[in-house]
């Protein structure tokens, strides 16, 4: 089964794929993961990371179920993408693409899972109950960060504190009355 997600950012496709690529940071960035470690290196050079992300239940109730899954990541920065291959777990074989592409008011990002069980209804079921809701928070998390980040940096720069001179400063040690 093949499944595509995708977000609109505003923010430039640099940022955005500097925030997405650090994958062992994800833990640090992203409120539903709760793990996202290295755990080794593949032959060619490729990281080898364990997941652990938060999938709501009853959300009012603050009911979660943990998903892990293992796997082998890198970047592909000439083509802005991510790419992620499940190596264990429940989800192993599945293969992830994460694509950037700058627009004219940032960055889409669209992430597409390609997963192959022997049984179909399993990766429907999977698709449904995991992929899509941890993907869409993922993407969303996302999108806030970098929007928040490029908003930060193009605000009007900050005024200088004023420079009030010495004598002109009230003496803390004796206050107005």
């Amino acid at each position: 089964m093949r499944s595509t997600i995708a977000i609109d950012v505003a923010a430039p496709l640099e940022l955005v794929f500097r925030l997405a690529r650090d994958v062992e940071r994800w833990e640090r960035l992203l409120p539903h993961y709760a793990r996202s470690r290295a755990v080794g290196r593949a032959a060619d050079g490729s990281l080898i990371a364990d997941f652990v992300a938060r999938r709501p239940i009853v959300p009012l109730l603050g009911l979660s179920l943990l998903v892990a899954w293992r796997a082998r990541t890198w970047a592909e920065p000439e083509a802005w993408r991510l790419r992620f291959v499940h190596v264990a777990g429940p989800t192993k074989g599945m293969d992830v693409t994460w694509r950037l592409e700058p627009f004219a008011a940032g960055t889409r990002i669209s992430i597409d899972h390609d997963f192959r069980p022997r049984l179909p209804q399993f990766a429907a079921f999977v698709d449904r109950a995991f992929t899509r809701p941890i993907a869409g928070r993922t993407l969303a998390t996302f999108k806030a960060l970098a929007e928040a980040l490029t908003e930060a940096l193009t605000e009007a720069p900050l005024a200088a504190p004023s420079t009030v001179a010495q004598s002109e400063a009230p003496d803390p040690t004796n206050p107005p009355t």
